[in-house]
């Protein structure tokens, strides 16, 4: 079972792979569903946070581009997941969030990840819900965070809007222009990789500011 899921896995990554897979087994309605239920899992769920993001919206734009899915209602479809994972997580957050914080760590859950968002949470808070949606593991726990600190369920939905609308464009218009250039399909890892690295920039920044700021503390101590 479990390398069965791997490789479904690798294949939302992949184009020729993913425009199989919708035209065997994922046809029609089917693929919509299942590519929405991967976009919902990922922040509606918190072991969610290793299903591919940014790297699946990207292969959505290329395979879209190829006239394999209709580049409409797949953001359509994956706006509306992405919206109402970002709820579900909000909620979840809201009703079970103390006994989260006390939970041991265990191969899919790591107290760090909670504790890293919460960070990056009380550093920017609202505009964390739009940022997050850029961010790999943190947008998982982002609205999570959001109903553990109870903010108003309408103001966070008003992020979660700009958030959610933005990351699924964003990514899938860039694979939907960028598929098509022949450059990009011969290195198309490269450029999936070249795309997680940018969606972790705002991490990566936000490292070294930590690093920076506790070693000036270290210096003046």
């Amino acid at each position: 079972m479990i390398p069965g899921i791997l490789e479904f896995l690798r294949a939302l990554t992949n184009p020729e792979r993913l425009i199989e897979l919708l035209s065997t087994l994922l046809s029609g309605w089917l693929g919509y569903s299942a590519l929405s239920g991967v976009v919902f899992a990922e922040t509606g769920l918190l072991l969610g946070f290793f299903l591919p993001g940014d790297s699946l919206l990207f292969t959505v734009g290329v395979v879209a581009g190829a006239g394999e899915l209709n580049i409409v209602l797949i953001n359509a479809a994956l706006m509306v997941a992405a919206l109402v994972g970002d709820s579900t997580g909000f909620f979840l957050g809201r009703h079970t969030g103390p006994r989260i914080f006390s939970r041991a760590d265990s191969v899919f859950f790591k107290q760090e990840y909670v504790t890293r968002t919460k960070h990056f949470y009380e550093r920017y808070g609202g505009k964390t819900i739009i940022f997050a949606r850029f961010v790999p593991v943190i947008r998982t726990f982002a609205p999570f965070m959001a109903g553990v600190s109870q903010m108003p369920y309408r103001r966070f939905l008003s992020f979660s809007v700009f958030g959610s609308t933005g990351w699924v464009l964003v990514l899938t218009m860039l694979g939907y222009e960028l598929g098509s250039i022949p450059f990009v399909r011969r290195h198309f890892d490269a450029a999936v990789l070249l795309i997680i690295f940018l969606s972790l920039v705002p991490t990566f920044n936000e490292a070294w500011k930590h690093f920076r700021s506790k070693k000036g503390t270290g210096a003046l101590s």
